[in-house]
């Protein structure tokens, strides 16, 4: 019903009522060991996504902290061009986390010693990922299954980084919904503050439901309540800036960590920082969108050169949602041959005379839509 309504909103076949100044929303600043964030609604890991360029453009939207994409711990030490671009790390893009995931502790070490040692001010334990081609290999998601082998893998980071960055853990709230996984959960979740982890990321979705089915936050409200003091970071489900807010009053937790929620929308930093200092949030004009979506095309033509095309592709169709006519919108930027084509469509689709275009309030009945599947 959401998507629906936002994509009414988006189409501009309807508008909002006007949105009272809201109240201010008390919170806490996030910090993550010694290592301060401030707003607490952060960029998560995106694989395939949160690259250079788009951490970027969500800082120049809001977003106090950022994380690398997902990489292979074997990817960090293994010599090349991919390595020279995993361990990249611009002083613009601070504080900035990497998040690793793999099998073998000794590996797994030497790659968070490496992201130390780049200038990575966060090193992040992927113990989440629900990929089949992962937990077949025995990694991400499969290791919480698995309570000692996975908090050998923290005891071996923890050594290897010896203080110098904070570590932090990724992970779900199970295996699966039996109550050996929830045992498990709470031993991980327990082993990990015990030896001296930062804060946990909790995904309230189980591995073996990926992202189907709804996200449980109250049991995240559960997992702060036990977590008490310690720093616990909520994700699932957040496609709107209220959505944000409202699982920071629900579940209690210190921090949220956007992930499909600011793909091709980085507004979304900002649109929460409105939320909870009392200001009202806007809606980005066409004229907006197509301004970070230039910015991101120009950051990703520093990033890859010749490369860039395919991943600018992938980040246009994304924004192609938040377009009157998604579907147009989409298809024409997936059609261009080359990036001055895209560079022309983007400029046709989305700048309009700004004098007829004004920005508005955005309501809670809008919504960020996850996929294209609601216009299709």
């Amino acid at each position: 019903m959401l998507a629906s309504v936002a994509e009414c909103h988006l189409r501009g076949k309807c508008r909002p009522a006007t949105v009272s100044a809201p109240m201010s929303v008390p919170f806490r600043p996030l910090q993550i060991g010694n290592v301060p964030i401030g707003m607490p609604a952060v960029q998560a890991a995106l694989s395939g996504y949160s690259d250079l360029p788009m951490r970027l453009v969500a800082r120049e939207h809001g977003a106090s902290y950022a994380l690398h994409e997902l990489v292979l711990d074997e990817l960090v030490l293994k010599k090349g061009k991919l390595q020279q671009q995993i361990l990249a790390v611009p002083e613009q893009d601070h504080p900035v986390g990497g998040q690793l995931m793999g099998s073998v502790p000794a590996t797994f070490a030497a790659a968070a010693r490496k992201l130390v040692d780049a200038g990575f001010d966060v090193v992040d334990i992927n113990f989440g990922c629900p990929v089949n081609k992962v937990l077949g290999r025995c990694r991400g998601g499969y290791l919480l299954q698995h309570p000692d082998e996975a908090l050998a893998l923290v005891d071996a980071v923890l050594q290897s980084v010896q203080g110098d960055a904070p570590v932090t853990v990724k992970m779900r709230r199970g295996y699966d919904d039996g109550p050996a996984a929830e045992k498990n959960f709470w031993a991980i979740l327990d082993g990990v503050f015990a030896r001296g982890v930062a804060a946990v990321t909790v995904h309230p979705r189980t591995v073996v439901q990926k992202y189907v089915g709804p996200s449980r936050w109250e049991f995240l409200a559960r997992v702060k309540a036990h977590a008490g003091e310690r720093t616990i970071l909520g994700s699932g489900d957040l496609f709107s800036a209220f959505d944000v807010v409202r699982m920071l009053q629900q579940t209690g937790v210190d921090g949220v960590t956007v992930a499909r929620g600011c793909i091709g929308y980085p507004f979304v930093f900002d649109q929460v920082r409105a939320l909870l200092e009392g200001r009202v949030p806007m809606r980005p004009t066409h004229a907006q969108l197509a301004r970070a979506l230039m910015r991101h095309l120009e950051l990703t033509v520093a990033q890859y050169g010749d490369r860039a095309l395919s991943s600018l592709r992938s980040h246009a169709i994304k924004y192609a949602q938040f377009h009157r006519e998604p579907i147009r919108a989409r298809t024409t930027m997936v059609a261009a041959r080359n990036l001055v084509e895209l560079e022309s469509s983007i400029s046709a689709l989305f700048f309009c005379d700004e004098t007829d275009e004004r920005a508005e309030p955005l309501s809670p009945t809008d919504a960020i839509v996850p996929s294209m599947s609601a216009a299709e």
